[in-house]
């Protein structure tokens, strides 16, 4: 009985390193999955009311992380000589931010901390806010996100190279570029993708492609 037994025996263990093997395969690629999903793609909760009503507190966003990629010029150069990158203008993979896109990135007066708004103006634009309205080097923006003007006056600034403008739709309840001024380009975490809770706000991101002199 003992010899009978024996290649049973031996076949058990080799069908348990098997499975154990698989089990660790599985924990190792979905491993790799998340940390390059999560490379691409980032959660983030929407905390405050500073993007009403476009945007709701506790609303949970996916953000695209990876379309704003970008390469520093020195780099760049570095890299690729006979190129020449203006040494001013970081290389966009995909997309730069343009304004209506709804960014989330790290507050510049204390980077642990994430925001969300609205780009407004890009480098090179002049801005300013007038009785509430905003203008775009010299002309108005047509905003049709919004529910109520600014009660505010703002500037006109130009925004540097490598900068951007930014404001919450909430206009007179949001902390942004017209308090604290602007938001670096290596700041930008990524643009709001998808709203995926609660299920009634399920959808794409209150994007929009905003123009100037409507």
């Amino acid at each position: 009985m003992t010899i009978e037994e024996a290649p049973l025996t031996r076949r058990n263990a080799l069908d348990v390193r098997s499975a154990f093997r698989e089990i660790i395969e599985t924990i190792l690629l979905t491993l790799i999955i998340f940390l390059v999903v999560r490379g691409l793609v980032q959660p983030y909760r929407v905390e405050g009311t500073s993007m009403e009503p476009n945007l709701h507190s506790g609303q949970f966003l996916l953000v695209n992380k990876a379309i704003y990629f970008h390469l520093d010029p020195t780099t760049l150069n570095r890299l690729l000589p006979f190129l020449q990158w203006p040494a001013d203008q970081p290389f966009y993979l995909f997309q730069r931010p343009e304004r209506g896109d709804v960014v989330v990135f790290r507050y510049p007066k204390e980077p642990s901390r994430d925001f969300v708004k609205r780009v407004i103006a890009v480098p090179g634009e002049t801005v300013e806010v007038r009785n509430g309205v905003v203008f775009v080097n010299g002309q108005r923006l047509d905003e049709p996100y919004l529910r109520d003007r600014a009660s505010y006056n703002f500037g006109p600034e130009k925004v540097p190279a490598n900068n951007f403008f930014v404001l919450g739709d909430n206009r007179d309840n949001s902390s942004d570029s017209h308090v604290w001024g602007m938001v670096p380009s290596d700041m930008i975490i990524g643009k709001a993708w998808i709203s995926y809770w609660p299920v009634s706000s399920w959808g794409l991101a209150p994007n929009y492609r905003v123009t100037a002199g409507s």
